[in-house]
């Protein structure tokens, strides 16, 4: 089997409404040969926004495995790819923002899918409670506007008034303007939705590339697609007492097809721990 065979040639549905295909598509087609299109019968903010007006009610790539599953239902394709976004504090660096995009290719004529997930800490991600020209100003130069958009509304939690897609500085203000002399204040936050956000464009794209990327891997035995590591094994040994460490010694990587599994030692290309990050030499 070549994974050129698998796609090539066929059309590929990008579930989106917020312009994804625009960087995932080149690179989907360049590298697997497939022919990308889009749908507007489906509508991906059926099972969340960002905003809070839809609740997103299941994981992140559970949600977009369902984008797939209903795109595909709707237009009757057979291969789809649906991303999902998450936003807020970044997992283990402290007081940093971070964007996670995660990327499923859902294949139903072969019955497997692909997952891939990205974790940035280029995010403009971020919201605050105004009520003065000062903080507005500030708030706008972190957000990178005009290049990116920003939305509006009276307060976090009410969404009965609510302004998306800002892009331009006189309508920001006319809208600013509004919500201060008919509340006191407005919320205000980054537009996260990509066509809005082009910081997230480029953390959407290196998704895509770590797609293929895990796509072009095979297994060496029956040479399926999406060979990759599925569990690491920690006891990379000290360096200075030879004791294991909780250092990685191996990855594990797993085909999904046959089962073939393979263990691949020092996969940061170190074979032993630096003693700070060993119990028994520093407890």
């Amino acid at each position: 089997m070549d994974n050129f065979n698998l796609f090539k040639g066929r059309k590929l549905l990008i579930a989106t409404k917020h312009e994804k295909e625009i960087v995932i598509a080149p690179i989907l087609e360049a590298e697997l040969g497939v022919k990308c299109f889009i749908s507007s019968d489906f509508d991906t903010d059926e099972l969340g926004t960002f905003t809070g007006e839809i609740e997103r009610k299941h994981d992140p790539i559970t949600t977009a495995r369902n984008k797939c599953l209903k795109a595909m239902e709707l237009t009757n394709a057979d291969l789809a790819l649906a991303s999902e976004g998450s936003f807020g504090n970044h997992p283990s660096i402290f007081f940093a923002s971070a964007n996670e995009e995660i990327l499923i290719l859902y294949d139903k004529k072969n019955d497997f899918e692909i997952i891939v997930k990205e974790l940035s800490t280029d995010t403009n991600f971020q919201a605050a409670e105004i009520n003065t020209e000062h903080e507005l100003k500030s708030f706008i130069t972190k957000a990178k506007f005009p290049s990116h958009g920003l939305i509006l509304r009276k307060s976090k939690d009410d969404f009965n008034e609510i302004v998306k897609g800002i892009i331009h500085p006189a309508a920001l203000q006319k809208s600013v303007d509004h919500f201060i002399a008919t509340y006191g204040k407005v919320y205000i936050e980054t537009d996260m939705r990509a066509m809005y956000n082009p910081t997230r464009m480029n953390v959407i794209e290196k998704a895509a590339i770590k797609l293929v990327n895990k796509i072009n891997s095979r297994c060496p035995q029956c040479n399926f697609p999406g060979f990759d590591v599925t569990d690491f094994i920690k006891g990379l040994p000290c360096d200075l007492c030879k004791w294991p460490t909780n250092g990685t010694l191996s990855y594990v990587y797993t085909c999904q097809k046959c089962s073939f599994s393979k263990e691949e030692k020092y996969p940061n290309n170190k074979i032993t721990e630096n003693p700070m990050y060993c119990d028994y030499c520093n407890p």
